[in-house]
């Protein structure tokens, strides 16, 4: 079970609800163009800025204690690590985008279904790994903070920059069906999470659902 701390559905929680509405608000015309880049970049800068600002205003007596306990040797090797994880991801992408293409000519389906199942799922098993390891080591904060980070950054970046390189449709099945899907998910998240009662975690079972319906969703998509 993952314990989830208020102040997360509180705050960030509410955060990525707007960034999804507000997608689904912009997208809803049938187009993402420069406007609707513009937009979720500015959202982007705004939730950037506040998590700084709450950064620094809180004081982490955990994290005083953690740099004292770190070797200060160790600082250039974990840059070097890094920067070489970084340009690996990239090069990693590019190989995931050229893959789905091809599978999607080889199988004779949409390039948005290749997106929506191979594509997502392949880039989703770095922050699969980063929460599994964060589990075994009982650091839940991390496990709900990476999957409401990554969504949000998801909803709102990758969204905002293909918008302002280069306007294009949104396809009729992204507003009808998967968009849908989408925002169900994110409310099951904080229902399943908040409970409206003093403890907020997340069980085995409620894990079972919340697989359980996007093993369903990828099922209808075939």
């Amino acid at each position: 079970p993952i314990e989830v701390h208020e102040d997360i559905l509180k705050k960030e929680w509410i955060f990525l609800m707007v960034a999804t509405l507000c997608a689904g608000l912009l997208l809803s015309d049938g187009r993402l163009d420069l406007t609707d880049g513009l937009i979720l970049l500015s959202l982007l800068v705004l939730f950037l800025a506040y998590t700084l600002k709450e950064s620094k205003n809180k004081k982490h007596h955990e994290f005083d204690e953690l740099e004292h306990a770190v070797d200060k040797s160790q600082t250039k090797k974990t840059w070097i690590m890094l920067i070489v994880s970084l340009m690996v991801l990239i090069s990693s992408a590019k190989l995931v985008v050229y893959g789905g293409v091809e599978i999607a000519k080889f199988f004779e389906v949409s390039d948005l279904i290749i997106g929506l199942t191979v594509v997502a799922l392949g880039t989703s098993l770095p922050e699969l790994a980063v929460s599994i390891s964060s589990v075994l080591k009982k650091q839940f904060d991390m496990v709900v903070g990476n999957v409401i980070g990554s969504n949000l950054f998801n909803t709102i970046a990758v969204l905002a920059i293909p918008g302002l390189m280069h306007p294009s449709n949104v396809p009729e099945d992204v507003l009808s069906r998967d968009y849908p899907v989408m925002l169900m998910l994110t409310v099951l998240l904080f229902l399943v999470s908040y409970k409206f009662s003093k403890k907020h975690i997340i069980n085995r079972f409620e894990g079972v659902v919340l697989v359980s319906v996007f093993s369903i969703y990828m099922w209808i998509l075939f």
